[in-house]
């Protein structure tokens, strides 16, 4: 045969040859004793193989009875000593220099910058097309074909070219173009839902498609080859994607709305505080009546509380701000008033500063049980009586404390025992939730004291026999000096051996109680005559029980008596100048000095 390329001219190519018709495509591997032919048109899409600069001792030349196929273009190879011309190529020197003089495609070229000599055959070998001296024709490579994924990778210098086909993770090889079948169409996904359809009128708005306007179609199609953009990737990917950020919109949204909402509301209620006055009604309120309790230590916020829970005023800022502003404001005290329904809040401050408004139970010290039970009566609506009537039969269930224990003789198991002070008694209570409330007062306010260890100190029976103590002081005394003078002259009586009364009490107080009378003129023949066991002249020692309710400051001088040595005592001007006496010839001249007053 004659090699193509090698005469003046080319020869028909025969129909013989298994590539006949083939524009240039030599496959990716070559038949056994052929050579595959560059000669025709390349197709970027399709990469081929590159020729190995592999083992240059075995060639992979012309095989007999071979021809190459098609004509090789040897335009873009120039030799520095020999030219092709008319088939022959003429080398006048033995060793070839590669180098800057050989060119290559700009695909894949290589320069040889040295010169190169293979002893393996004993000449030079040239890779560029060249004679190995031979008599063959060695291959001539091609430019890398850019859609071959590896084809631009270069093989190793004396190594030949890894298959990067055969790998698991490979793209497939290429095929010839008569075979390439259409690209794959996309699996359609499944329609999906979301929670929140904007509607047929605003599903495909920029707004709610996340902003994918004209413009960003555009790019989107620059960024794809052959323009296929974003929608070329899957239509309803994409329109999940736009749900998707029309909801991430309207979160954002309620977030930033949210947001602006409490600001402001913050913002209000701050300046509600700060600056605007508080709801208030105007004038005297209306004809109904309520009746408010205040209970001991209640501060302007606490009242305020609780005359809004009955409607007396309309907010509880509006009548602190009135107490604060009123002088008098901080003389409210405990107890029970009878306010109008809608007052403004300074009427409600006024009203309630207004005894006549008060509806309340005020218990003095020293004050007998009969006294207070009256009192009762006349601020609940009651008969005369009724209050007394309960305390007699609901005694027992009042708070007592457990000591509280008198005899057969004792006249009121509550007597000593509604301790002093100012209770809420409106109309439509109860007698003995008014009585209870002054029994658990009395009750804490001894709890403050040792009472037991204190009557061991003063050889008395138990706490009960210290109120009783305490309430003789009470009646007798006049004022804190008297109250201690007054706690000796008892606790010296008391002792059945003293020279002067040999455990006689002998005060008038008691026979008063028994009577139920404040007199202090007195007869002695009187008070001798009655035997009732309260009556101190007539019976040693203290009487069954306390003879009055007493106070706070009689009880603590009762405890802490002065020891100078009294036994005698003497109202002298008959009201509140009481003079003491250590003996008894003392005493009858403070006795002659009263006298003489009643005489004047």
């Amino acid at each position: 045969m004659t090699e193509y390329g090698r005469g003046q001219g080319s020869e028909p190519w025969p129909p013989e040859d298994p590539l006949y018709g083939d524009g240039g495509w030599g496959g990716q591997q070559p038949h056994a004793g052929h050579q595959p032919a560059h000669g025709g048109q390349q197709h970027p899409q399709q990469p081929h193989q590159q020729a190995q600069y592999g083992d240059w001792g075995g060639h992979q030349g012309h095989a007999p009875g071979q021809e190459p196929y098609g004509r090789q273009q040897y335009d873009q190879q120039q030799y520095a000593g020999g030219q092709y011309q008319g088939g022959h190529q003429q080398y006048p020197e033995q060793h070839q220099q590669y180098g800057d003089q050989q060119q290559y495609p700009p695909a894949d070229h290589e320069q040889y910058g040295e010169q190169q000599q293979y002893a393996h055959q004993g000449q030079q070998v040239y890779q560029q097309g060249g004679w190995d001296g031979t008599g063959t024709h060695a291959h001539v490579p091609y430019a890398a074909d850019p859609g071959d994924p590896y084809g631009q990778q270069p093989a190793a210098y004396g190594a030949e070219q890894p298959d990067h086909y055969g790998t698991p993770d490979a793209y497939p090889p290429p095929e010839p173009p008569g075979r390439r079948g259409a690209e794959p169409e996309p699996e359609a996904e499944p329609p999906t839902t979301t929670d929140w359809d904007p509607g047929p009128d605003r599903g495909e708005h920029a707004f709610f498609a996340g902003g994918d306007t004209a413009v960003d179609t555009d790019d989107a199609d620059d960024d794809e080859p052959g323009g296929t953009g974003r929608r070329g990737r899957g239509g309803k990917g994409d329109k999940k994607k736009k749900r998707r950020n029309g909801c991430a919109c309207l979160v954002v949204l309620l977030v930033f709305g949210g947001g602006l909402a409490g600001v402001s509301y913050v913002g209000y209620t701050f300046y509600q505080n700060r600056y605007a006055s508080a709801p208030d009604y105007s004038g005297d309120g209306t004809g109904q009546t309520v009746s408010i309790e205040v209970p001991k230590g209640a501060g302007g916020a606490e009242i305020g509380r609780r005359l809004k829970e009955a409607g007396v005023v309309k907010s509880v800022d509006a009548f602190v701000s009135a107490f604060t502003h009123n002088p008098e404001g901080d003389k409210i005290q405990a107890g029970a008033y009878i306010l109008k329904k809608q007052m403004s809040a300074s009427s409600a401050v006024e009203m309630m500063l207004d005894p006549k408004s008060q509806a309340n139970v005020m218990v003095k010290p020293g004050q007998r049980n009969v006294q207070v039970y009256q009192a009762i009566d006349d601020k609940l609506g009651l008969s005369a009586g009724t209050t007394k009537g309960v305390a007699r039969k609901e005694y027992a269930d009042l708070g007592l404390p457990s000591w509280a224990k008198g005899g057969e003789s004792v006249k009121d198991p509550l007597e000593g025992f509604l301790y002093p002070g100012t209770y809420a008694a409106a109309k439509g209570m109860k007698p003995e939730a008014v009585l209870k409330e002054m029994v658990q007062q009395a009750d804490a306010a001894y709890a403050k004291y040792d009472l037991a260890d204190k009557a061991k100190q003063f050889k008395l029976d138990g706490p009960m026999q210290v109120i009783t103590v305490a309430s003789l002081v009470q009646a007798e005394g006049k004022t804190i000096d008297d109250y201690r003078k007054m706690a000796e002259v008892v606790y010296n009586r008391l002792d059945y051996s003293n020279p002067e009364t040999y455990g006689f009490l002998q005060f008038d107080s008691t026979y008063n109680y028994v009577k139920n009378q404040s007199n202090i003129d007195i007869s002695l023949a009187e008070i001798k005559q009655n035997k009732d066991p309260y009556n101190t002249y007539s019976h040693k020692g203290l009487p069954p029980g306390p003879i009055g309710n007493p106070g706070e400051t009689a009880l603590k001088a009762t405890l802490d008596p002065t020891d100078d040595g009294w036994y005698y005592f003497v109202a002298t001007d008959g009201v509140s100048k009481t003079e003491f006496a250590r003996t008894h010839a003392d005493f009858e001249k403070l006795r002659d000095k009263f006298n003489a007053r009643s005489d004047d």
